[in-house]
């Protein structure tokens, strides 16, 4: 009879957590979830693609993007009108990170035609 209490103890327990753990959210802001969101992103890790197009032409594409960041002003720290991450630059866009292909660092204008989505493969 003792296992069964200490489950049920472990599992109220658990249960008063993760409502205490919802509660906490629910006040938050909706940007503060955003970025409790991306952070458990970031640290889980994504594929994503980024593509950036010149009208309906597809010019560059990025892989293994994991995220992308908006730059602030180092004064003000306002938010710039442009964005910047980390990818693999698929030089022969097929879609895969080939041996000479590098990771660098890129950025793009916020005006910019572009596509970011997950890897599907």
């Amino acid at each position: 009879m003792k296992p069964q209490v200490g489950f049920f103890f472990l599992t109220r327990t658990r249960l008063a957590i993760a409502l205490m753990g919802l509660l906490l959210l629910s006040a938050c802001t909706q940007e503060q979830q955003n970025k409790i969101g991306r952070g458990i992103q970031n640290w889980t890790g994504t594929d994503g693609v980024l593509e950036i197009y010149a009208g309906d032409k597809l010019v560059r594409r990025f892989l293994k993007v994991d995220k992308l960041s908006t730059a602030l002003g180092t004064d003000d720290g306002k938010a710039r009108d442009y964005r910047y991450g980390y990818g693999v630059f698929d030089e022969n866009l097929n879609m895969q990170a080939d041996p000479n292909e590098k990771r660098v660092y890129f950025e793009f204008s916020s005006y910019s035609n572009i596509v970011f989505f997950e890897n599907p493969h």
